[in-house]
């Protein structure tokens, strides 16, 4: 049976498998109140994940107009703040952790092949 947490007026907040606070109230797993929560709760994440993929399109579209003006002579990455610096450094150290793992778990064959042949061959 799950458990529940309820504000002030009695509306459901939150919902846990098991007890694991005091002041949970025990739902039946087939009430409508608790159907109704869990459909907002979905709709809603499915929101939130929304403006998460739309700010991290941004941040990339930032990065990128960052590298652009700093290739044109615009600024220089001193220039910025320390702490945008450390936060530019640190994200492009993630995209090429991920860039070599996406490419070591690649599903295209050609592209592994490829890799394994300039190996082999002594390039790079």
């Amino acid at each position: 049976m799950p458990f529940v947490r309820r504000d002030a007026e009695g509306r459901i907040v939150a919902v846990f498998h098991q007890k694991v606070e005091g002041g949970l109230e025990e739902v039946d797993p087939e009430s409508q109140e608790l159907s109704d929560f869990l459909t907002s709760a979905h709709l809603n994440e499915g929101v939130n994940q929304d403006f998460i993929a739309s700010d991290l399109g941004l941040a990339r579209v930032l990065e990128d107009l960052i590298d652009l003006l700093i290739e044109k002579g615009v600024f220089r990455f001193t220039d910025l703040p320390e702490a945008a610096q450390s936060k530019l450094l640190a994200r492009r150290g993630l995209r090429k952790e991920f860039a070599y793992v996406e490419a070591l778990f690649s599903p295209d064959e050609d592209v592994i092949a490829a890799d394994n042949e300039a190996d082999e061959e002594g390039f790079l």
